[in-house]
C-alpha cells in the first residue's frame, strides 16, 4: 500500500491550527482513514465506547498531487496519535518558517519548499523489525527536514470494511435538527452544570427547542434554548402550550410525539463542546431515531459566505445512558 500528497497552506491550516487541537480534545488516538477521494478522523467506531467524533475532508481541502494506492479498494486506515501528529506537523512548520526566513535572500528558496506527507517504513533505533510511520518531508534549499509520526499496523481487509459499515451507519440524521448559533453560551452553562452532578437530560422539539436539565436529590438547574432554526421534521406549538414552564410544555410535546428527550454523561456533552475549536460557524444538536444516540453536527461556511462549505464535515455522537422516549 502507498500514500503520498502535499499538503496545501490551506490543509495545513485547517489541521494544525483547528481540527487537530479540536480532535484532540475528543481522545489522542483515533483512526486515520484514507480514501480515493477522502481523509477521515475517527474516534470510537470500532470500539462503540465513549463519544464518537467524524471528521471528513475531501482530498482536495487538504492537499494536491494526492496518491493512493493499496488492495483494500484503495482504503489505507491505522490508529495514530493526535497529539504527536500534532507536535509533529507544528515542528516542521517552525523549522521550515526559520529555515525559509533564513535563506529568503537566496533566490528560489520557497519555491521548492512544499510540505509532503507520506507512508513508509523504517527500521527504528535498536529494533530489527520495520515499523510503520507517518512521515512530513519538506526539501528547501541545501536541506531537508523530516518529521515521522509512529502509526499502528493498517487494518486488515475485513477491519477496513468494519470500519466503512460503522461510518455508513454513523451518517443517518435525526428526523429533527435545531440550530445553535451561540456556541459560547452554551459551553458558559454546561460548564456551570458539569459541576452539579453527572448526567444531563436533553430534549429537543419540533418547535426549535433545546431543552438541557440536570438534577440530583438537592438542586435541578435547567436551560432552554428556544425558537431555533429546525431541519426536518417539524411543528408550531400548541397555542395552549405556549405559556406553560419549559418543563411542562416538553413533557407534554413528548407525550404529543413532537419530541425526544435523552439522557447522556455531562463529560460527554461538555467533550463534544470542545470541538469550537475547529471554529464551526453554528452546531445543529438532534436525538437520532428510538433515542438511539444525541448527534451534534458542526457545520462550515465557505469563507466570506453564508454557504456550507461541502468540502468538510464534523459530527460527535453521543452514547445515551437512557433509551429515551419519543
Amino acid at each position: 500500500m502507498k500514500f503520498k500528497a502535499f499538503l496545501t497552506d490551506n490543509g495545513v491550516s485547517l489541521l494544525e491550527k483547528r481540527f487537530l487541537p479540536a480532535l484532540d480534545k475528543m481522545g489522542r488516538i483515533c483512526h486515520l482513514y484514507l480514501t480515493r477521494e477522502h481523509t477521515i478522523f475517527l474516534h470510537n467506531l470500532l470500539n462503540g465506547d465513549g463519544i464518537q467524533s467524524i471528521a471528513q475532508f475531501r482530498k482536495e481541502a487538504l492537499f494536491d498531487d494526492y496518491r493512493i494506492s493499496s488492495q483494500n479498494d484503495d482504503r489505507i486506515a491505522f490508529a495514530i496519535d493526535l497529539s504527536l501528529l500534532h507536535r509533529a506537523l507544528r515542528s516542521v512548520i517552525t523549522i521550515c518558517a526559520e529555515f525559509s526566513g533564513s535563506h529568503a535572500g537566496s533566490g528560489g528558496a520557497s519555491a521548492t519548499n512544499r510540505l509532503q506527507i507520506k507512508l513508509v517504513k523504517k527500521l527504528p533505533p535498536h529494533s530489527q523489525q520495520p515499523m510503520p510511520f507517518l512521515t512530513f518531508e519538506t526539501k528547501g534549499y541545501k536541506s531537508a527536514v523530516i518529521q515521522d509520526v509512529p502509526i499502528s499496523k493498517p487494518l486488515s481487509r475485513s477491519d477496513v470494511l468494519e470500519l466503512q459499515a460503522a461510518l455508513d451507519m454513523a451518517q443517518d440524521l435525526p428526523r429533527t435538527l435545531v440550530q445553535v448559533p451561540d456556541m459560547n453560551q452554551l459551553q458558559n452553562f454546561v460548564d456551570r452544570m458539569k459541576h452539579v452532578g453527572d448526567l444531563i437530560n436533553v430534549s429537543i422539539t419540533k418547535y426549535g427547542d433545546l431543552h438541557l436539565q440536570i438534577s440530583t436529590t438537592l438542586i435541578t438547574l435547567g436551560a432552554e434554548f428556544r425558537i431555533l432554526s429546525v431541519i426536518g421534521e417539524q411543528a408550531e406549538v400548541p397555542v395552549g402550550d405556549r405559556d406553560l414552564s419549559a418543563q411542562s410544555r416538553t413533557q407534554r410535546a413528548i407525550q404529543r410525539g413532537d419530541a425526544m428527550t435523552v439522557q447522556v454523561n455531562v463529560k460527554h456533552f461538555a467533550k463534544s463542546l470542545q470541538c469550537h475549536l475547529a471554529k464551526p460557524d453554528c452546531a445543529f444538536y438532534g436525538i437520532g431515531p428510538q433515542g438511539a444516540c444525541l448527534t451534534v453536527i458542526f457545520q462550515f461556511f465557505i469563507p466570506g459566505t453564508r454557504q456550507a462549505d461541502k468540502s468538510i464535515s464534523l459530527h460527535c455522537r453521543l452514547p445515551i445512558l437512557d433509551p429515551g422516549s419519543n
